[in-house]
């Protein structure tokens, strides 16, 4: 397994290390959760660019980097669905999304053809990357001000709302991207 391969998997690894210390209460265990979070995003940066780099670009690595993404990305969704933070639809449709997709992925390798990811996909991974990161800022602000002050009611409303309206525009470009992989992909689906 060469080394962007051994990175797309770590990226697994500490999707779990993630969530451990996400659940876990206090200011430090919120503050491990972001920094993991932070390294398993810049994995999925840093084995894309070796892969190019270096010519290490292999079959696996076009599969496993975007379910490895996907497994990340969806623990975090699951996690704030179970901290109450974002609404269980909106991680539903997510979910529906990344499984139709990876099926046709896999249903496509099984039949000798390797479907790549597509750029709306890569700007939906960016945006939900993006948004997570957004959320753990508000779970560690609200850690901190928890922590050394007292917690304004109307703080959390401000950034709930927030986050619906964040949590909105990603759930469209996610209905978006898996569309336009469909279409994308459309005579390669229909020769299967």
């Amino acid at each position: 397994m060469n080394l962007a391969n051994r990175l797309t998997m770590s990226r697994i690894l500490l999707t779990f290390v993630f969530m451990f210390f996400l659940f876990c209460h206090g200011l430090w265990f919120k503050v491990l959760s972001l920094v993991v979070f932070t390294l398993a995003a810049l994995s999925d940066l840093f084995d894309g660019m070796i892969a190019q780099r270096r010519n290490m670009v292999t079959d696996f690595g076009r599969l496993m980097d975007p379910i490895a993404d996907k497994i990340l990305v969806l623990a975090a969704f699951a996690a704030f669905v179970q901290l109450q933070l974002i609404d269980a639809w909106m991680f539903v449709i997510i979910v529906s999304r990344e499984i139709l997709i990876t099926s046709l992925r896999m249903f496509a390798l099984n039949k000798g053809k390797v479907l790549s990811a597509g750029r709306a996909g890569k700007h939906k991974t960016v945006l939900q990357m993006s948004v997570i990161f957004a959320i753990l800022g508000f779970i560690l602000f609200k850690e901190i001000v928890l922590q050394y002050y007292t917690w304004n009611p109307g703080w959390e409303k401000v950034f709930r709302q927030g986050i619906f309206f964040l949590m909105l525009i990603t759930v469209g470009l996610t209905l978006y991207s898996g569309l336009s992989y469909l279409w994308e992909n459309r005579k390669v689906i229909t020769r299967l």
